[in-house]
């Protein structure tokens, strides 16, 4: 897998990625209208659970699928890896708030 991940770098495509720990060393927090439950792990009833992630900036769908085609099995047997986008600012639309996040995230990346 490290092998594949510096593919990952090389090629410009990897933003971020880590391994999580095993949920027995996490919490939850369940939502009911103004109440706040916190759950211990492990996660009895977890029957699909994140194990890790990368964040990768690819020109769409295909060269994500493609790239993950080419990755090591992640566990010893059987398994998946989804893939998922992220939302960008155009998926919701233009407004003044939408603007006005647009103008502060570019001020965060110009070099001063």
């Amino acid at each position: 897998m490290g092998k594949y991940n510096e593919e990952l770098v090389k090629a410009g495509i990897m933003l971020a990625g880590d391994g999580l720990k095993p949920s027995r060393q996490g919490k939850r927090v369940a939502f009911d209208g103004p109440k706040r439950t916190v759950i211990d792990g492990p996660f009895a009833e977890t029957r699909e659970l994140v194990a890790g992630y990368w964040l990768w900036e690819v020109k769409d769908m295909a060269e994500a699928v493609e790239w993950v085609k080419r990755c090591p099995n992640p566990m010893l047997g059987p398994s998946e890896i989804e893939i998922r986008p992220v939302y960008e600012l155009e998926d919701f639309g233009e407004s003044e708030a939408l603007d006005r996040h647009r103008r502060l995230r570019e001020k965060m990346t110009k070099p001063e």
